[in-house]
């Protein structure tokens, strides 16, 4: 439980000109917070003055309020919310109380872009010092937030390992585009669609062991392109890491499009991903035949396999509910 004072001001942070599944959470939250009375607001960082136009105007329907985080005010009556990516946060502020919302669990220990750039000049022992230093930094900082919330039971078994037991349970939900006709009925196509940012080393090698099939990626479309895509759709497949319940799983199966999964992150968890094991699979190379079989069952014989994804998309449906739930019992309103 989050304390909220009247004179409290809780700033969520949140990523300049980012548009994804994980900003557009931090937007719906501070929504659904001033829904209930609570003086919320989005403090965006990594701003730059010559680009004034911090987020995407689809974000718009949420909240037009916001602040930079260089304006957030350090007082021990009001709260900051940050996503695990911006842990370094914790330091930077002495009085104001911390809480971390696990989305990504991953994030908190990846530095991908360096270690990229290290792995091109072939510094393999820096590599192990800054992966084991940016562990240890990570760990040690995590202690000196006040509060943690988990958007997924992947991250709340993260903070079990970690020894950390007070966290409250707060996931998400869709966009409106996706619920909203999401019961129409549309002619499907034989499309298989992926992601091509997440898990594509693997996907590539699936798409080439089936170069007949239709294989479509999903990238630099707006949301009802995405829906639009989805929703002729027989297929979507995401062998990504999985480090938080993303976003194109739910909003595939809402357009009712049968989903194939790996077994990492989040994706191993029922309660992330509610779906059979039988449409879930290591992602080694021995697996990529029962994949393409598993695909072609789910083309073939759409009607009868799309009746195995009701319960998931029954939960999607309740999300938006559970979540405004779940709100009012962490965020407590003081007299």
């Amino acid at each position: 439980m989050i304390p909220i004072y009247k004179d409290t001001k809780v700033y969520v942070a949140c990523p300049a000109y980012a548009k994804s599944g994980g900003p557009e959470l931090l937007h719906q939250l501070v929504n659904k917070l001033k829904k209930i009375g609570v003086n919320a607001v989005i403090a965006y960082y990594d701003t730059m003055d010559n680009k004034p136009n911090y987020r995407d105007s689809s974000f718009d329907v949420y909240t037009t309020e916001f602040i930079k985080v260089e304006d957030i005010e350090d007082n021990k009556k009001n709260v900051l919310i940050i996503p695990e990516s911006r842990l370094w946060m914790l330091n930077k502020y002495k009085n104001i109380r911390k809480c971390i919302w696990w989305l990504s669990v991953d994030i908190a220990f990846n530095s991908v872009g360096i270690i990229n750039c290290l792995k091109k000049y072939h510094l393999l022992a820096t590599i192990n010092c800054m992966i084991k230093g940016r562990m240890s930094y990570s760990i040690n900082i995590i202690n000196k937030a006040d509060y943690h919330l988990c958007q997924s039971k992947y991250s709340m078994e993260f903070l079990k390992a970690k020894g950390i037991k007070d966290y409250e349970y707060l996931s998400d939900y869709l966009n409106e585009t996706f619920i909203k006709n999401s019961h129409n009925v549309v002619d499907k196509e034989n499309n298989i669609l992926y992601n091509p940012k997440k898990g594509f080393e693997f996907t590539n090698k699936i798409i080439n062991s089936a170069p007949n099939l239709n294989w479509i990626p999903i990238i630099n479309l707006s949301n009802d392109e995405v829906k639009d895509l989805l929703m002729r759709s027989k297929v979507y497949i995401d062998f990504g890491n999985h480090p938080g319940k993303d976003r194109i799983p739910r909003e595939a199966v809402i357009c009712n499009c049968c989903i194939i999964t790996s077994k990492r992150g989040s994706a191993k968890y029922y309660e992330d991903v509610p779906i059979s094991d039988d449409f879930k699979f290591d992602d080694i190379d021995e697996n990529i035949s029962k994949i393409i079989d598993k695909i072609n069952l789910c083309l073939e014989h759409y009607e009868e396999q799309i009746k195995h994804f009701e319960e998931y998309k029954k939960i999607i449906m309740n999300s938006e509910k559970e979540f405004e739930e779940d709100i009012q019992k962490i965020f407590k309103l003081e007299v």
